[in-house]
């Protein structure tokens, strides 16, 4: 399967952080970010040049174009990805790391994460995932019944098990996140992660804690599904959302009685945790 590569050169760091939300809502499905570039990758059967071509015009930017084949992903994935540490929230010691199956693991982590990412959003370098891990380091996952809408490359629901959850439902829309997802579950050794692919969060299943890393209208439309989902007095956190959607994402969180518990942010980008 081939991807279609987009490369936008002299931007700030704001810029990247717009610019990735809004090629997100348009199916672009893995980034890579740089000082003052963004890649950004979208199958080839998913990609419009007018609208990409708005988009541009619209930010008076300028792009380039090229193919990416599925056989030389592998290499030039490998060339580029870095292990990641996320800190416990507030403190020193590391919660968790992010590293390739090539990378040595770091025995001063309290989890150690293999991650393959391929085409696959969530690999923790991204500021939304990584606050999405900081923060799950202030939850009692022990015991508890999980669903991670938007997974991505797994790596949510992988720590969530590893944490103690006992049953993660794993669900994305993407036949590449969905094939990315288990091949990671797999290399972590996970058994309570039910991955499904999907387009919403409408299951028969009871939370006590969903996790939602997507983007500002996809959770906005999966509001009444979430509320459905979730038990009484669950935890549910929100992140993908840029920091200029804060009020909006508030006045619709808090009309669908979500109580809000915490507002955080990184690089322009929300962390919002509520409770039902």
């Amino acid at each position: 399967m081939a991807h279609v590569e987009i490369t936008i050169n002299n931007i700030n760091t704001t810029q990247i952080e717009i610019l990735i939300a809004q090629l997100s809502n348009m199916s672009y499905d893995g980034f890579e970010e740089f000082d003052n570039s963004l890649k950004a990758y979208i199958k080839e059967e998913n990609y419009s040049a007018d609208l990409l071509n708005i988009l541009i015009n619209t930010n008076n930017l300028t792009f380039y174009k090229s193919i990416i084949n599925e056989i030389n992903w592998n290499e030039k994935w490998e060339s580029s990805f870095q292990p990641i540490s996320v800190l416990h929230f507030n403190q020193e010691s590391i919660f968790a790391f992010i590293r390739a199956n090539f990378h040595e693991p770091n025995p001063n982590a309290a989890f150690d994460l293999i991650i393959t990412p391929k085409m696959s959003f969530g690999t923790g370098h991204h500021a939304t995932t990584f606050q999405m891990i900081e923060q799950m380091s202030l939850i009692d996952f022990g015991n508890k019944t999980v669903i991670d809408f938007g997974t991505g490359t797994g790596l949510l629901s992988i720590l969530a098990e590893k944490m103690g959850a006992n049953s993660i439902l794993a669900i994305d829309n993407d036949d590449w996140s969905i094939n990315n997802a288990n091949e990671n579950i797999k290399s972590n050794q996970c058994s309570k992660v039910n991955l499904i692919k999907a387009e919403s969060c409408l299951f028969d299943i009871k939370a006590d804690i969903i996790l939602a890393n997507i983007n500002l209208n996809v959770i906005i439309d999966n509001l009444n599904n979430i509320k459905k989902a979730a038990k009484p007095k669950a935890i549910i956190v929100f992140s993908g959302i840029l920091v200029d959607d804060e009020s909006k994402i508030i006045k619709v969180l808090q009309n669908h009685d979500f109580i809000i518990k915490s507002v955080s942010s990184k690089n322009n980008w929300l962390l919002i945790t509520t409770e039902l």
